[in-house]
């Protein structure tokens, strides 16, 4: 029996890490969802959404849940959310339907908030897990993750390269692992391993926002529809970028 429960524990251990590593996300999600069944406010939703996100943040930190530097890296990954939805929105590639008196081109400043989220995850599962780089490329894997980020903007007027830089991330990477800790038990996991699972999770979360409203595609303007599985390359590309910020504030790496 032992050899069965002790996975299973190990399991569950590692269940709940992630689960508080999603604290931020999970709160924002709810959020989200609460305010689909508030009765009409003369405050827009989406306004109402930001002032949210700022008191979850403020809450986050006077608790202890986040370092004054995880709240820097968060407030840098939302500057950079909200530069690429400032692009994508004025491109049509999704919208923000509902209206705001807090919206800049279309894009509601809560909109940052999403990316913030995927920061403080990374931040949080850093701290409770114990994370380590080994065999880690700090400029190399940095250069990719900003090649990355810059052609998600760039495809709009030159060739998309995203398949290019996904096969160069892939190199970069190669041999580069994260170990973490479960308990007292250490493991390892290929970095960008990683970055797929987080960004098939993040797929999820997606749905779930698009769902509730938080932005919708073009073809869910009508009906809602599940968002297309092509986003799980997209996200699991688009993680690095907030990896590399993390990383590069407090790397542990054994460089052989």
């Amino acid at each position: 029996m032992t050899v069965i429960v002790a996975p299973v524990q190990q399991l569950l251990v590692f269940a709940r890490l992630q689960t508080r590593s999603c604290a931020f996300a999970v709160a924002l999600l709810s959020g989200m969802a609460l305010s689909t069944l508030a009765p009409r406010l003369p405050v827009a939703r989406y306004d109402l959404l930001l002032v949210y996100g700022l008191l979850l943040t403020l809450v986050f930190r006077l608790r202890g849940w986040e370092t004054g530097r995880d709240v820097a890296v968060i407030a840098v990954c939302h500057a950079i959310g909200l530069a690429f939805e400032l692009v994508k929105v004025a491109h049509g590639s999704w919208s923000y339907p509902e209206p705001a008196a807090l919206k800049i081109a279309g894009v509601p400043l809560y909109g940052g908030f999403l990316y913030a989220a995927v920061g403080s995850y990374v931040c949080r599962a850093w701290r409770l897990m114990e994370l380590e780089l080994v065999r880690y490329r700090p400029w190399a894997t940095a250069t990719v993750a900003a090649a990355i980020y810059a052609n998600f903007f760039t495809h709009h007027w030159l060739p998309d390269v995203r398949w290019p830089l996904a096969a160069l991330l892939a190199v970069v990477t190669a041999g580069t692992s994260v170990r973490f800790s479960v308990g007292k038990a250490r493991y390892s996991m290929p970095l960008l391993f990683s970055f797929t699972l987080i960004g098939f999770f993040l797929w999820l979360a997606e749905n779930i926002a698009t769902y509730l409203g938080a932005w919708r595609y073009p073809y869910q303007l009508q009906e809602w529809q599940p968002v297309s599985f092509d986003k799980i390359g997209a996200w699991s590309l688009l993680i690095s970028v907030t990896f590399v910020l993390v990383a590069a504030t407090r790397r542990r790496a054994d460089p052989t």
